[in-house]
């Protein structure tokens, strides 16, 4: 089943500008994931908001350039669009998520609803959910959708308990990293090896498929009943921005196509160690050029 328009993914989430000391960079995990499904043949589109000031028309030109369609991302009059503010002391980089911004406030409509429940699949992260009207209208769109994936993004202080138990809850797939897999498994007492506490959640939430994404050493995954696990692939890192958003984006690119578990996890590790070797969560690239380059590395 497929969107009237052919859309096969709906990203629901922040877009935003990361300013660094040096640079003001497109950002936004939801966003990263559109690209990149886009890029790998997989037409997706994206839910958002940004403010109607100049970073706003700046971000969704950048948007509209990458091929990722822009009609169901809001304007917003009173908030801006949504920054984060990057400081270095002592080659440490720290991040501030300014609040409230556009994308806090993503308005519920029927038009959002309809896209969402004719989609296979709805992607969705937990920072968006920091604010009461965004995480409204995600509950809402939750209750519409068909194969849910919720990309975790655990960023102090944009998250609690009882939302992050609901977003379990209403999740199909869960990926997470393995820093937020220790958090979470501390608050639910999961213990043991990684495999023991994923497949522990998966079982407590009813979750068809669990992702742990661990950097350079690759990924390990649950699905029903099969386990999965890839060493990763050794590259030159240009920067590591969007590697996991490009991890999941391969991920569901294989499996929309039928590939066996194990293709579909070699293949999401070769795309992280991909964008990972290029500046840039959305580097320019086609499928066939990501595919040569990702065999290579095997």
């Amino acid at each position: 089943m497929t969107t009237s328009n052919g859309c096969k993914a709906v990203c629901f989430g922040e877009i935003l500008w990361d300013i660094l000391p040096d640079a003001q960079l497109p950002g936004g995990a939801p966003m990263n994931v559109a690209y990149h499904l886009n890029q790998l043949g997989i037409a997706a589109t994206m839910i958002s908001r940004a403010g109607k000031d100049e970073l706003g028309e700046k971000l969704l030109n950048f948007i509209s350039s990458k091929g990722v369609p822009t009609a169901y991302i809001q304007e917003d009059e009173t908030y801006g669009t949504g920054k984060v503010l990057a400081t270095v002391n002592n080659n440490h980089v720290s991040y501030e998520i300014l609040q409230p911004v556009a994308w806090d406030y993503i308005e519920y409509s029927i038009p959002l609803q309809k896209l969402v429940s004719s989609a296979p699949y709805f992607i969705f992260g937990s920072l968006v959910a920091r604010n009461e009207d965004s995480r409204k209208t995600l509950f809402e769109l939750l209750e519409s959708a068909d194969r849910k994936v919720l990309d975790i993004n655990l960023r102090k202080p944009h998250y609690e308990r009882r939302t992050l138990d609901y977003l379990l809850q209403h999740a199909d797939i869960l990926k997470l990293n393995d820093d937020e897999l220790m958090i979470l498994s501390e608050w639910y007492g999961f213990e043991g090896s990684d495999q023991d506490k994923m497949k522990a959640f998966k079982d407590r939430f009813h979750l068809h498929t669990v992702i742990t994404t661990r950097g350079d050493k690759g990924a390990i995954v649950w699905q029903d009943e099969v386990f999965c696990e890839h060493p990763g692939f050794r590259v030159k890192v240009a920067d590591t921005i969007g590697s996991g958003d490009a991890f999941l984006a391969g991920f569901l690119s294989k499996t929309m196509n039928g590939a066996s578990l194990a293709e579909a996890v070699a293949f999401a590790c070769g795309m992280g160690a991909f964008i990972a070797g290029r500046h840039g969560a959305c580097p320019v690239y086609n499928k066939s050029e990501a595919e040569t380059i990702i065999a290579g590395f095997a």
